[in-house]
């Protein structure tokens, strides 16, 4: 991790919408054209973003979104759907002033920018789904817990750390009144709506997102590529941050030549 002197320079601003409590982290400039926006996934944060976004900050400007109830943010009085909550994060990104930027989530974060993009078609540039979920084979929570478990396994204690840190952060009660939306959304059946160019990522050791599940959901993309990184888990954004960084960059340089080009 960067020593105190070298850390990331952001600035921090917290949105309301309707209730809901959004925390923005920004840095970097966006000295190639590109805008990135991080969206974390299901009892997390920030936080293991940290790496990726001090690395993609160096070219670009990167965006990290805490979302309501999650990162020590105050948790709404009852359980939001992925639509209401893509919804609010798309006027987050209106109020931020953001247009032409490259969305990246990971796990349940991968439903809300879906989502987003599908009602919102003109305001991503592209798509990045970082261990999209849920597999349909794991839609109960039992399914989901195991397969959570057999992850934790596979991954770095620092990772361990942050994830269960986070969770204990976010609370039981909030995680357990948010699964249920992340178990019923099916991402296969929305993700071919999407109009933009959509990446999807997978460790090539992770358990919750499968080979297979991720070959699958490519097949329903409009327009879609796929990058495994061998070796790594669920949270490869963390482990693999040098691996990501080049391939989102990339990503995003593709897109602004098919911008000019008529083709990806």
């Amino acid at each position: 991790m960067p020593s105190r002197r070298n850390q990331l320079k952001t600035s921090v601003r917290e949105i309301d919408v309707d209730g809901l409590h959004f925390k923005i982290r920004a840095a970097g400039t966006a000295l190639d054209g590109s805008t990135f926006v991080l969206i974390h996934g299901i009892g997390m944060s920030h936080r293991y973003f940290a790496r990726l976004q001090a690395a993609l900050a160096r070219h670009a400007r990167v965006l990290t979104i805490d979302l309501p109830g999650f990162g020590a943010l105050a948790r709404p009085p009852r359980s939001v759907s992925v639509s209401e909550m893509a919804e609010a994060l798309g006027r987050v990104v209106d109020a931020l002033r953001l247009t032409g930027v490259v969305l990246v989530g990971h796990s349940m974060g991968t439903q809300w920018v879906t989502e987003l993009a599908v009602t919102r078609p003109n305001l991503p540039a592209g798509v990045v789904l970082i261990g999209p979920v849920t597999h349909a084979r794991h839609r109960s929570t039992r399914a989901h817990l195991l397969m959570l478990g057999a992850d934790c396994l596979r991954e770095p204690l620092e990772v361990n750390h942050i994830v269960f840190t986070d969770y204990w952060r976010c609370g039981p009660g909030w995680y357990f009144r948010q699964l249920p939306q992340m178990l019923s959304y099916r991402i296969e059946d929305r993700l071919g709506s999407v109009s933009a160019p959509v990446l999807l990522v997978r460790g090539g050791q992770d358990s919750i997102a499968t080979l297979a599940w991720i070959r699958f959901l490519l097949t329903q993309a409009s327009s879609g590529e796929l990058l495994v990184v061998a070796g790594h888990g669920h949270v490869v954004q963390h482990t693999a941050a040098p691996v990501l960084d080049r391939a989102l960059r990339d990503f995003a340089s593709r897109i602004r030549d098919s911008a000019s080009t008529g083709r990806l």
